[in-house]
């Protein structure tokens, strides 16, 4: 039993950014019962209640420095599939206007100051951004602690609090449009090309390293496609990236395939020097803005 990794559940379900079912889940995983993991929920007090179905809290007063002058950044809290209450961080152009909506989907390591910056750099751009909190309060900065919370993550679950973030962006009065873009990285490469197959009211799914579809979920996809890949990507083979481009051509759906010769994966991600590649990374945000400015406005 890892005890660090059950304390941090315990002190996420405690601060009221976890549901009990969520908590349960995760907890009888690392424990290897669900009687023990009852047991310790019942032990479990929240210090905050649940919020409201939709809130957003700023997390820095204006001006501060950590919040760039253009922008409104916050938590927002919005209801999930089945009732519970889920959270991300929401990034925003600030003042007046209406803008098109962004869904920023989180590498393993959870929803960490990475996903926050990228968020904040589409907000910037000119779109609101949610960037859906899937680990419920937890992230981590390890490999195995990363392995382990995307070996418990139930991906078809995700899809559906990403479609619910979806529906929170849609009912924002300053959105436009009645569809969203998805952008994800690493794993949420892959939860990206899922909502696109199966979500509605996606406009595009741009997957940064993304495991990509079998040729016959492709063909499900009708929405159009940004596919970034590193060459040197050790874990996604490129002859499989080339089977979803051409699956999605002879399905008549708009794909784009960009593979950098030499990137790794994760080359967009500049807080870790040993893969991030400045070049790759550089081009592959102009295409996206490009991509998203052609199928989102």
């Amino acid at each position: 039993m890892d005890r660090v990794y059950v304390m941090q559940l315990v002190q996420s379900y405690q601060a009221g950014s976890m549901t009990r079912r969520e908590f349960a889940r995760r907890t009888a995983a690392a424990l290897g019962s669900f009687a023990a993991a009852n047991a310790l929920l019942a032990a479990c007090t929240p210090i905050n209640p649940a919020p409201p179905a939709v809130v957003v809290t700023p997390t820095a007063a204006a001006g501060a420095s950590t919040v760039p002058a253009n922008l409104a950044e916050g938590t927002a809290t919005y209801t999930g599939p089945d009732g519970e209450a889920l959270s991300g961080y929401l990034a925003r152009p600030q003042g007046g206007g209406a803008y098109p909506a962004v869904v920023v989907i989180q590498e393993w390591w959870g929803l960490n100051d990475h996903i926050r910056d990228v968020a904040d750099r589409f907000a910037e751009a000119g779109y609101v951004a949610l960037a859906p909190d899937l680990y419920h309060g937890v992230s981590t900065s390890e490999p195995n602690e990363a392995r382990k919370l995307v070996m418990e993550l139930d991906m078809a679950a995700a899809v559906e609090e990403i479609g619910s973030a979806v529906d929170f962006l849609l009912a924002q009065d300053d959105v436009t449009g009645d569809a969203v873009g998805v952008v994800g990285f690493c794993m949420g490469g892959r939860l990206a090309l899922m909502a696109a197959q199966s979500l509605p009211n996606i406009a595009t799914a741009i997957p940064f390293y993304g495991s990509p579809l079998t040729p016959g979920e492709a063909a499900a996809v009708t929405v159009p496609i940004l596919g970034l890949y590193g060459g040197a990507d050790a874990g996604i083979a490129e002859n499989d990236v080339r089977a979803m481009e051409s699956a999605l051509q002879d399905a008549g759906t708009p794909v784009e395939i960009r593979v950098y010769a030499g990137a790794q994966h994760a080359f967009f991600n500049d807080t870790r020097a040993e893969s991030y590649n400045a070049e790759a990374a550089a081009d592959a945000w102009q295409r996206t803005l490009e991509w998203l400015a052609q199928y989102l406005g």
